[in-house]
């Protein structure tokens, strides 16, 4: 069976859109011991998700409107501010995986200097970073993202699907 994630549901924040569909936290999902960072990364390609990038989170409010994305964190432990400004606050340590969807505002409110995260997004697409009010343009291509056809942790047989539906 596979994994079942955490779910949080983010509704539209100030001038943060967010996104009805929830967000997806799987604790635990990069096995321990070895290269952390080399196991996210190997997890995202077997399931459709090229890795990206091998950083932190930004520690501004922020957004995509051309993408959803994966984060795996790698190493260390942080805090998230999910949702915009005034929004949740979600504890994240090494072996955690978080699914966004386009939309969903986040950024790093604290992390120890080991902090490193693999970030990851569906194939032939290229994130943008947003740290304004959406215009029409902006909502409507969030709404009209194509749906991914694979979970970044659990494959195609996972949850992402269902619970995006």
């Amino acid at each position: 069976m596979p994994p079942q994630p955490e779910t949080l549901f983010l509704a539209a924040n100030g001038w943060m859109p967010n996104s009805p569909r929830p967000v997806l936290i799987y604790r635990g999902a990069l096995p321990p011991g070895g290269d952390a960072a080399d196991a996210a990364e190997a997890m995202f390609a077997a399931n459709g998700w090229p890795p990206q990038w091998r950083a932190g989170i930004y520690d501004y409010h922020h957004y995509h409107t051309t993408t959803h994305e994966a984060l795996a964190v790698a190493a260390g432990s942080g805090t998230l501010i999910l949702g915009g400004p005034g929004g949740v606050e979600v504890a994240v340590c090494a072996g955690d995986v978080l699914v966004l969807p386009a939309g969903t505002g986040h950024c790093c409110k604290t992390s120890g200097t080991d902090f490193l995260v693999v970030g990851a997004y569906p194939p032939h697409v290229e994130w943008d970073n947003r740290r304004e009010a959406p215009t029409q343009e902006m909502l409507a291509r969030i709404a009209t993202l194509p749906f991914p056809k694979s979970d970044p942790v659990a494959g195609p047989g996972g949850p992402l699907p269902a619970l995006w539906a």
